[in-house]
């Protein structure tokens, strides 16, 4: 059985300014989707690794924020990401929380709006 989640799009309205907070958070780097139409940066992906990757997307007609998806993202500690996006220019909404046996996990939300988890197990 697979992971149920097999992809995420964060919609974004500023792609410089949203490619540069998530590179910063997560010391990753977005690589370019070629996608008629659309501006897509794709998270990088191990096809023999936990979970699911996605990408940022700038597309007419669908700006940023006030959605009803929240993807969370595995960190070791979810704290650490908190305070990072934070200093990248987004906002922490929940501070590290334990959920009990599942871990512990953080609410910010980046420079465009939009909410994400943070969740780990430290």
């Amino acid at each position: 059985m697979s992971n149920p989640v097999g992809w995420f799009e964060i919609y974004v309205d500023d792609m410089a300014r949203a490619k540069a907070f998530y590179e910063n958070v997560f010391g990753v780097k977005l690589s370019k989707l070629e996608s008629p139409g659309i501006e897509m940066w794709a998270f990088g992906m191990d096809d023999q690794g936990y979970g699911a990757t996605g990408s940022l997307v700038k597309m007419p007609g669908f700006g940023a924020g006030k959605n009803s998806v929240l993807v969370y993202f595995c960190c070791e500690d979810c704290a650490v990401q908190a305070d990072k996006a934070a200093k990248a220019g987004g906002r922490i909404e929940k501070a590290k929380m334990s959920i009990g046996q599942y871990g512990h996990i953080a609410l910010v939300y980046d420079t465009e709006g939009n909410m994400i988890g943070l969740h780990s197990m430290a």
